[in-house]
């Protein structure tokens, strides 16, 4: 596993905006994840590695785009109806050489390659059989209904840039330009940790004070849909040696060690301090509301997140910061998330200087405008406020009031990752 330096980190600033740990993340961080060859039905979520290219044309030959007949638009008439023998028949997958060629109609099928000669294509509902003649409409343009070879894409041309993150149609189109197999990225490696006294695992008995971890499961469901692979290393408790041993150890064998909890300023917060002891802090506050707390670093060379102890600012943090960073490490270059213009349906007020992402609920207004109301429960704790929210709004950094009507820029949940 590559090891980084401390300098990579040398950063300095107490409060950053969202955009400067993006763009620093972009800058200093190098790309972490190896090079594998993969066959296509593996390779879905993946990061391309380097280009694909297109090996032949798609498609590869002239063909029909419908189910008719195959003319050369030079014999049609110009402004009535054409009656032309039926001299042939081709089917999808048979070879144009396979009938007579001439100033007749070739009925041909969808998929079918253009006989010689032809370079139109007449829809068959649109045309009326006559014994061994068919009756052609007058006003079809020249090349109707006929696909060109390379129509698509051509042999050489990129179909797939290096960075991408593959979907279901990539892999289609690396189909059918003649791969089989794909060049990407390995998958980045995650060790996961959840930190504080007060945590008990899911399903066990809560004593005096404790709670249920809920931050691991979450972000173990987020990482996975982003595409690595995630190691679940438990809860680290509030013993700043053993802490520090703990994330050092992880170093070894992972790309990324993700905590949450514990990065705040109060007494028991030890997270920044373990990582101060085994390597160096990019930052520790973002103005980003919910989560200013998240600290950035690397631990013995390995680059380090700890998030907000609070559900709704793990969530956020990891979508607006951790995000970034994994498709960095990962190799990917991937756009920024696009948001959807609804309209205000409240009004509300923050502080300047920093970004606010609110949870919200959307519906259709009577004008046909997306409309966003505010969940009524806006703390960071709350986790039915992602569970009965539709997404977030994005408020920027200058605002400081919104108003019933106002223009904001959303996110729906399902479109985050």
């Amino acid at each position: 596993m590559a090891q980084l330096t401390d300098d990579c980190f040398a950063f300095g600033g107490t409060l950053m905006r969202i955009e400067e740990a993006v763009a620093l993340i972009s800058e200093r961080l190098p790309v972490l994840a190896g090079i594998e060859e993969v066959p296509l039905a593996e390779a879905d979520g993946r990061i391309a590695a380097e280009p694909v290219t297109a090996l032949h044309d798609v498609p590869p030959f002239a063909n029909s785009a419908v189910d008719g007949y195959a003319v050369r638009h030079a014999v049609l008439a110009m402004d009535m109806e054409t009656t032309l023998p039926v001299i042939g028949r081709l089917a999808a997958g048979a070879s144009p050489d396979a009938v007579t060629t001439g100033d007749g109609a070739i009925r041909i099928f969808t998929g079918a390659p253009m006989p010689a000669g032809t370079d139109t294509v007449f829809m068959q509902e649109d045309v009326r059989r006559d014994g061994d003649a068919v009756i052609l409409p007058a006003g079809l343009k020249r090349g109707a209904n006929a696909r060109a070879a390379g129509e698509d894409i051509t042999r050489g041309a990129c179909a797939i840039p290096a960075g991408r993150r593959l979907r279901p149609q990539d892999l289609a189109l690396a189909a059918a330009t003649g791969h089989d197999r794909i060049t990407v990225r390995t998958r980045l490696r995650v060790a996961l940790f959840s930190t504080g006294d007060e945590l008990t695992e899911p399903g066990e008995p809560l004593g005096p004070g404790a709670i249920h971890d809920s931050n691991r499961v979450m972000l173990a469901g987020l990482l996975a849909r982003f595409g690595v692979t995630v190691t679940d290393l438990g809860i680290l408790r509030d013993e700043p040696k053993a802490l520090a041993a703990r994330l050092a150890e992880a170093a070894r064998d992972y790309d990324l060690i993700l905590t949450s909890g514990g990065v705040s300023t109060g007494e028991e917060d030890h997270v920044k301090a373990a990582v101060e002891a085994t390597g160096s802090l990019m930052f520790w506050r973002i103005a980003i509301k919910p989560g200013r707390p998240v600290a950035m670093g690397l631990v013995a060379g390995t680059p380090f997140v700890g998030l907000p102890g609070n559900p709704g600012a793990v969530y956020v943090t990891l979508l607006f910061v951790v995000r970034p960073l994994l498709a960095r490490l990962g190799g990917a270059t991937d756009a920024a998330l696009i948001g959807l213009p609804v309209r205000a349906a409240f009004p509300y007020r923050k502080k300047a200087g920093r970004r606010e992402f609110v949870r919200v609920c959307v519906a259709t207004a009577a004008d046909a405008v997306l409309e966003a109301w505010k969940y009524p429960r806006e703390g960071a704790g709350v986790l039915t406020s992602l569970t009965e929210s539709d997404g977030l709004v994005e408020l920027g950094d200058a605002v400081t009031a919104v108003a019933p009507g106002d223009i904001l820029t959303f996110y729906p949940h399902t479109a985050l990752w």
